[in-house]
């Protein structure tokens, strides 16, 4: 399987690297785009360097590429995963507002019908935001905000993350064993 996954800029970088890392574990191809905003995130939340998050994908784009082969439709893909979604680039998707690789790829898989899941690292929301989200899920997206369960009881940071990638791969139909189901 062939995805496409955007690191933006709001908080929550480590939702992105751990998904990355999950998808180049199971052998999927993974392309890439990391925003400038979540460079400067990614530097600020993690100890990753920009090097060893890329290590993860087979292929890596700068957002401002709008000639890369996610920026078509006929680019063949099973999916794309903006995670973590900042505001402005749910903004920018939900009203087709293809001005980077990221917004104007995700405009793809929507026209294409092809699976485009948005996870939203924001708290609280803004009416705005709200409305963005409900244009975004009428247009087809799939919105699912990095908002970790505890019915698995988790003990460190790692299984709160590992469960909304967890949910991601559930999204993408992808058999994984990162949280303990629901009994």
């Amino acid at each position: 399987m062939r995805y496409f996954v955007s690191l933006g800029g709001a908080s929550g970088s480590i939702y992105g690297i751990r998904l990355l890392q999950e998808l180049n574990k199971a052998g999927h191809e993974v392309h890439l785009v990391v925003s400038e905003g979540a460079k400067k995130i990614i530097q600020q939340e993690t100890t990753f360097t920009y090097n060893a998050i890329t290590a993860n994908a087979d292929v890596v784009y700068e957002n401002d590429d709008l000639c890369a082969g996610p920026a078509s439709g006929s680019f063949p893909l099973d999916g794309m995963i903006v995670i973590p979604c900042s505001m402005k680039t749910l903004s920018a998707i939900s009203h087709g507002f293809g001005d980077t690789l990221t917004s104007r790829a995700a405009s793809c898989c929507l026209k294409e019908g092809k699976k485009l899941i948005i996870v939203l690292r924001e708290t609280p929301l803004d009416l705005p935001g709200i409305r963005n989200m409900l244009t975004a899920k009428e247009s087809g997206a799939i919105i699912l905000p990095a908002m970790p369960a505890f019915y698995h009881k988790p003990v460190r940071i790692e299984e709160l993350v590992d469960f909304i990638v967890g949910k991601v791969f559930d999204q993408l139909g992808l058999e994984h064993s990162l949280f303990k189901r629901w009994k």
